[in-house]
């Protein structure tokens, strides 16, 4: 982000293209880690029969962060006789990821996340205000009021590097430190074309007026893997990611039909989907300012 042209400083954050990883604690699964008890018997059987299927990969958080993700996707559930943990569908562990991150932004001051905090499987009420404290404290005078509009030169001019996304209402109305959950275009299918048509259909109606999601990732459904058991959630991506990659170099960033903001996809490292992503912003160069979009 620091390195943006100057005619981008001033574009809200939810009219540029940034790179994010779906699931992104998924990389410290491990196979001690239970299936969710929310999950269909079908996919616990699976899990223990194909762990190398449900038990899908990112790099570290740091890794990411080092690549260019800019969004990250938290999952969060409360593990049976233990504490909070992150989650999909496989429970893995949180507080620790979070001091990274924030260590990871010590160091990099020009730098904004977007954190997008969801699915909170068995929370209570008490694990919540246990949870928005803790992410306040830590992060502090680096988050964004859900009330301003972000650009790169207002957070930089006020020290902020976190938007916080906190999937639940009851929260986001007590603290303007949490903004509403994020919408995600998820096409839940491991088909690539499907994936591709169902995000061109969301195109079509409308973006939504701030920051929104547009999903690349794949989805290994029960009959899929009972049909292809030699294969696992790596080789799916790989095979469709050249397609689902080719999409994503056509679109462009921006506030109006058609306009991406926020593009997920799995196994970051693997391919140049951050420098793809982040190459989509210099299509705004040499519009107008009303054609950005900028407040």
């Amino acid at each position: 982000m620091s390195r943006l042209p100057e005619e981008l400083l001033d574009v809200p954050l939810w009219d540029l293209a940034i790179p994010g990883s779906h699931d992104s604690m998924s990389f410290c699964l491990d196979v001690s880690s239970p299936v969710l008890k929310s999950e269909s018997r079908l996919l616990r059987l699976i899990d223990r029969l194909f762990p190398c299927w449900t038990r899908t990969c990112q790099s570290v958080l740091s890794d990411q962060c080092d690549l260019g993700i800019r969004f990250l996707d938290l999952r969060i559930a409360r593990k049976p006789k233990g504490g909070l943990f992150f989650a999909h569908g496989i429970y893995t562990l949180m507080t620790e990821a979070l001091d990274e991150l924030a260590t990871w932004l010590d160091a990099h001051p020009k730098e904004i996340v977007v954190i997008s905090c969801s699915h909170f499987d068995s929370l209570t009420d008490e694990d919540h205000f246990s949870l928005v404290a803790f992410i306040i404290a830590l992060f502090g005078k680096k988050l964004c009021f859900s009330q301003d509009t972000p650009t790169l030169r207002s957070c930089w001019s006020r020290g902020q590097q976190v938007v916080v996304s906190y999937d639940n209402q009851q929260m986001v109305l007590q603290h303007l430190e949490l903004w509403t959950g994020i919408p995600y275009w998820y096409a839940d299918s491991p088909d690539p074309k499907k994936v591709i048509a169902y995000l061109e259909d969301q195109k079509r109606a409308g973006r939504p007026a701030h920051f929104y999601v547009s999903g690349l990732n794949l989805t290994e459904d029960a009959p899929y893997v009972v049909l292809h058991p030699f294969q696992n959630m790596r080789k799916m991506t790989m095979r469709a990611l050249s397609l689902l990659l080719r999409w994503a170099s056509e679109q462009r960033p921006g506030c109006e039909v058609g306009g991406v903001n926020i593009l997920c996809c799995d196994f970051v490292a693997a391919s140049q989907f951050c420098s793809l992503v982040i190459g989509l912003n210099y299509k705004l160069l040499g519009r107008s300012r009303r054609a950005l979009c900028s407040t």
